[in-house]
């Protein structure tokens, strides 16, 4: 891992010169403030599509419903920017070839890897904090509170689903020398595991599978089973991260 530091600084910065950082922490906020304002306001916008001719009846909407849309919008568009955010790291660094002029100096192949990922997870984890932040609030001000313990550790869940994808893409990319390609897998990936989830004997261990405790940890139920998910995430992680690092020593850049 020698020269993990510098290389790590370096892709902090990039993220925030590139406008990466701001620009994901900003939609991800409009994405925080507008689920808990459109599970209010969606059985009213449903009567007023139907107008008189159709009764339509719908439960009164609860800090429940909230949750439940941000984790929909977080679980749907946070994974496509995990996609996008993740398809061009190492690809587009070979394609240009500055990947090898980096190489060239005190800095191994590994920490190369690693600051990127980690920067990539930064960034997906300052974006969520503040899409978390306003959604509490929000939902705060047109239902009522939720347990700010237990929504954080929700926001975290989320968070490691989102690094997830983000992992399998990187993976792509330290594959190929094309981000579209590294983009279709980490599409590909999503849609399989969003078929495999439905499957109970493993669904619930894949990062799909975080969303029921997320949500039991949001609302405050009790006997949440989390670890499983947690660890069997974690190590996804960690395992994608080691192909791609095994895959990337034997490369030609």
């Amino acid at each position: 891992m020698s020269g993990l530091a510098p290389l790590l600084r370096k892709e902090l910065l990039e993220q925030w010169r590139t406008m990466r950082l701001p620009i994901v922490a900003a939609v991800f906020l409009l994405v925080g403030l507008a689920s808990p304002l459109l599970a209010r306001f969606t059985p009213e916008i449903l009567k007023a599509v139907g107008g008189d001719q159709f009764s339509i009846v719908l439960p009164t909407p609860t800090a429940a419903d909230a949750w439940a849309q941000l984790a929909k919008n977080l679980g749907q568009f946070g994974a496509l920017v995990a996609v996008l955010l993740a398809m061009g790291s190492v690809a587009t660094e070979k394609e240009r070839g500055t990947a090898a002029l980096i190489l060239t100096k005190p800095a191994g192949r590994d920490a190369f890897l690693l600051a990127k990922m980690v920067a990539i997870a930064t960034t997906l984890g300052v974006s969520t904090a503040i899409a978390g932040a306003g959604a509490w609030l929000y939902t705060l001000v047109l239902f009522e509170p939720l347990p700010v313990a237990g929504f954080v550790a929700a926001m975290l869940l989320q968070w490691l689903a989102l690094v997830a994808y983000a992992a399998i893409t990187f993976l792509g990319s330290t594959l190929t020398r094309s981000a579209l390609a590294a983009a279709g897998l980490g599409v590909a990936a999503f849609i399989v595991l969003g078929i495999l989830s439905i499957v109970p004997t493993i669904g619930r261990y894949l990062p799909t599978g975080l969303g029921d405790p997320a949500q039991a940890l949001a609302l405050g139920l009790p006997g949440v089973d989390v670890l499983g998910p947690v660890v069997a995430s974690i190590a996804l992680v960690a395992v994608l991260f080691g192909v791609a690092a095994l895959a990337f020593r034997r490369q030609e850049l």
